[in-house]
């Protein structure tokens, strides 16, 4: 064989038999090496392409040592903030069903029958009425933001005060 091309098989897709026509072979699509999960196709040798190894899960022991009392009170001052929203807003909405519920003038009609008398000498919705009640929680909403704030300001004070003794808090943080 003096031929320059040593495959018997052309690339074109055509099948040469030796004194017989030409016939046209249907293409065959190119092969690609077999997954882990899948069955060695045979001519294939098995295992050439392996699956990544899952990488094993990460611990890292981190100490807390110190605190910023400058974010500490900023965070502490928005999240007391919050909870005075929360409070006016839950005083309003308590009295609003206490109010459609007939809480009030149940509770009057106690009181008269206890003090004996007809006449109508105390009624709560006086003494308890909506803008009473509204600037009551504002109040006590304040005092929460300014006492709660200052807490936690002298709580991480004192942390880092006393991490200073004892070297913080040990943390675990592992990586799924």
């Amino acid at each position: 064989m003096s031929s320059a091309n040593t495959n018997p098989r052309p690339s074109s897709g055509q099948v040469r038999t030796s004194g017989a026509p030409r016939v046209n072979a249907p293409a065959r699509p190119p092969q690609r090496p077999a997954s882990g999960g899948q069955a060695a196709r045979p001519g294939q040798r098995p295992g050439l392409v392996k699956p990544a190894p899952k990488a094993k899960a990460r611990k890292a022991r981190l100490l807390v040592s110190k605190v910023d009392p400058w974010s500490v009170l900023k965070m502490s001052f928005l999240l007391s903030v919050a909870l005075g929203i929360v409070t006016v807003v839950a005083s309003f909405v308590i009295w609003t069903v206490l109010d459609l519920t007939g809480i009030f003038d149940g509770v009057n009609e106690l009181l008269r029958e206890i003090a004996g008398s007809e006449s109508s000498g105390f009624d709560l919705r006086q003494f308890a009425s909506l803008p009473q009640v509204l600037s009551f929680a504002t109040i006590i909403a304040v005092v929460n933001v300014v006492l709660l704030t200052a807490l936690a300001m002298l709580s991480a004070v004192l942390y880092n005060i006393s991490s200073t003794l004892v070297g913080g808090i040990g943390v675990t943080l592992t990586d799924d």
